[in-house]
């Protein structure tokens, strides 16, 4: 094995690409085992699996960024074996140790590490500071690429959104979020494209501010397709606790709903273990017995359309989704999958997104749904913090077309 390049070296150019291959960089918070990092980089190094094929894209790593390597950094591993280099700064890192932007594509994974919490408690990753110099680098080199952004955009939606008119200003294709809509379905269904939607339920787990940003981008993927496209949300809610089975008596979200989205899931917990009745553990008491600090996000959009998401660690491990479709006697359902670690095949799944971002110089989805995810999480949580009761969002008057082919995976 190679001496993988440092630092020292970060002033030398990386080697002139190969014919017609693509340069990508990486610019990331950590890169150990089983980070985002990990997950998605080595996909670029070794390839993926795709349609029971190994897929080895046109594109080489050239460079990597990052900015946090403490013990189990894989970057220098990764480096020696792939031959290229780990820069002290992200501008080195685009331009490859030269002086102008040297790369035909940018990765930017702000995920895991050690930073701080905010009030609303958020993990300040800095995702905008990243594309910042990303941003900083295209102008002044007065050429940009493709950009991916792993997840959220940022934390905050005035961030998120500075992000996206960044983007807009500098006309490349920037593409976001989470893998969940890109994963496969069970049953591999979708919203009929125009379909009037008249209420949605999703159900998920995990800690705020990250699982519920993929439950809430999974269900906006399916939600964009209704009749009239994307207009954007009006308001939201946030509540926890024991005032999530009040609102369910008061009718707020529906049991129904409920009922189908758990009838997807295969890792429920509780009652159904027993017996095996998803219904009666969302018809009775049980599921509020089980349920650890369950929290509910209501959202309305702006066209009247009403969903809500329910968040019931305890309850069940995977993430579902049953929506009322006008003229459908049955609610339309679906669990999207998550296949289990190490190997977790849908982030395979997303990087192919990116791969076909970067190869035809268009993102295959709008990078609108994340920032609309973002201002609605960003929201949802300052109501739950300041007790604020539904909240007005202008700032979310968002449109947008969603792609009429669905592109989640598929069997």
């Amino acid at each position: 094995m190679r001496n993988p390049k440092t630092t020292d070296e970060a002033a030398q150019p990386s080697p002139s690409p190969a014919p017609g291959r693509k340069r990508l960089a990486i610019i990331t918070t950590v890169w150990k085992y089983l980070t985002h990092a990990q997950h998605m980089g080595d996909r670029f190094l070794v390839g993926y699996p795709l349609d029971g094929a190994w897929k080895r894209p046109a594109i080489d790593v050239v460079s990597v960024y990052v900015d946090q390597r403490t013990a189990g950094d894989l970057s220098g591993e990764r480096a020696a074996a792939h031959g290229f280099t780990v820069y002290p700064k992200i501008a080195q890192a685009l331009r490859c140790g030269g002086d102008k932007l040297a790369v035909d594509a940018v990765l930017i994974i702000g995920e895991h590490g050690d930073y701080p919490h905010n009030a609303k408690g958020q993990i300040l990753y800095p995702r905008y500071e990243f594309f910042e110099v990303v941003a900083s680098v295209f102008e002044a080199d007065g050429r940009s690429v493709p950009v991916f952004n792993d997840k959220h955009l940022s934390y905050s939606f005035t961030k998120a959104k500075a992000m996206v008119d960044a983007s807009k200003r500098l006309k490349f294709p920037f593409l976001a979020g989470s893998s969940l809509p890109v994963t496969w379905r069970l049953p591999s269904v979708d919203l009929p494209f125009g379909a009037v939607v008249e209420d949605a339920l999703m159900v998920g787990v995990g800690g705020s501010d990250a699982m519920d940003f993929h439950a809430l981008e999974a269900m906006q993927s399916v939600l964009e397709r209704r009749k009239g496209g994307e207009t954007g949300v009006r308001r939201v809610d946030m509540i926890q606790g024991d005032a999530v089975w009040r609102a369910r008596d008061a009718g707020k979200w529906s049991r129904e709903l409920l009922g189908a989205a758990l009838s997807r899931s295969d890792s429920l917990q509780g009652l159904s273990v027993q017996d095996g009745r998803p219904q009666a553990l969302a018809e009775g008491d049980e599921i509020a017995r089980i349920a650890e600090k369950p929290a509910a996000y209501f959202i309305e959009y702006r066209d009247g359309t009403k969903a809500t998401l329910l968040m019931l660690n305890g309850v069940l491990r995977d993430y579902n989704l049953a929506v009322k479709v006008q003229g459908r006697p049955e609610p339309l359902s679906m669990q999207f999958l998550l296949p289990p670690d190490p190997n977790v095949a849908y982030s395979a799944q997303l990087m192919n997104h990116v791969v076909t971002m970067i190869e035809s110089g268009r993102a295959p989805y709008p990078v609108e749904r994340t920032l609309l995810v973002c201002g609605v999480l960003d929201a949802c949580l300052d109501a739950r913090m300041n007790n604020l009761g539904p909240i007005e969002t202008p700032q979310l008057a968002l449109r947008y077309e969603p792609p009429r082919e669905s592109l989640f995976a598929r069997t």
